[in-house]
């Protein structure tokens, strides 16, 4: 299995304490999506989604640093807290222009167990948002700090955003910059997202995405069946009648036993790869 990043104390600790199994994978739930969409609940309901999410048995929340002080601590207590410092919103000129709107030392003082940053490769805005991407790495570094890379292909530049080839330039552009897990898309066809695995470095965690073809349980066990070191869900999470259900679901197959996940996915999914 590939390597965990920076390799100080701190991080490695901080990571094994995210993942909380011992297993090398990871089920985060994004809950960002407010600054960039508009909300995803009531400001009454996004502490009862939060407490499903971690009732459910997710290993950590990615929200806004913000936000944080909103949720009730007690809930954040029994789970990991990844606070996200890119943004761009639907409603600007460029919405593939994420810039950063915190730095790891506000997430140290959060509470925050990571911290994770956004770049879109091929968008307009390409150079900076690496640049950003080095910055917070190199402070990481400083702190010990976990850094989880949400690089996805996106911009005028890409013509196939799930081509094997671009995604395995993807991960290795977080790992060349001193990322210790990196979120990207899942590629077509879905047997290829194994090569992209074996060129990378580090863990990849694969994008839940909205993509109704494929039920969350499938698309959860396909993507380990490849070597994928984990999900992250947030809209097919939030949006869900039982959230809290959803995420079971999910934390039952991610942090189960390897052998027989690969076996439910080969009987559920046979004739589709």
């Amino acid at each position: 299995m590939p390597g965990h990043g920076h390799g100080s104390v701190g991080s490695s600790l901080r990571l094994a304490r995210i993942s909380g199994h011992n297993d090398g994978r990871f089920l985060f739930v994004p809950l960002d999506h407010s600054l960039s969409d508009g909300p995803i609940a009531t400001a009454a309901g996004f502490d009862s989604l939060v407490s499903d999410v971690v009732a459910g048995g997710a290993d950590g929340v990615i929200v806004h640093k913000g936000r944080v002080r909103q949720i009730d601590p007690q809930v954040l207590s029994r789970c990991s807290l990844v606070v996200h410092l890119s943004a761009s919103t639907a409603h600007g000129p460029d919405a593939h222009a994420k810039v950063l709107v915190g730095d790891v030392e506000e997430a140290i003082r959060c509470g925050a167990d990571a911290v994770s940053v956004h770049v879109n490769i091929g968008s307009d805005t390409e150079p900076a948002q690496l640049a950003d991407l080095g910055t917070v790495a190199g402070a990481c570094d400083r702190w010990g700090m976990p850094l989880l890379a949400m690089v996805y292909p996106r911009g005028p530049r890409v013509s196939d955003p799930s081509s094997p080839e671009l995604l395995a330039h993807v991960v290795n552009i977080a790992a060349d910059l001193g990322v210790d897990l990196v979120k990207t898309v899942f590629a077509s066809p879905t047997e290829r997202m194994a090569d992209v695995v074996r060129s990378s470095p580090i863990p990849i965690i694969v994008a839940g995405g909205n993509d109704t073809r494929q039920s969350l349980p499938d698309f959860a066990l396909a993507a380990l069946s490849v070597g994928c070191s984990g999900l992250a869900v947030g809209r097919r999470v939030f949006g869900s009648a039982t959230p809290r259900a959803a995420v079971r679901e999910l934390a039952d197959i991610v942090h189960g036993p390897q052998d027989s996940s690969r076996s439910l996915f080969s009987s559920r999914m046979a004739g589709v790869l």
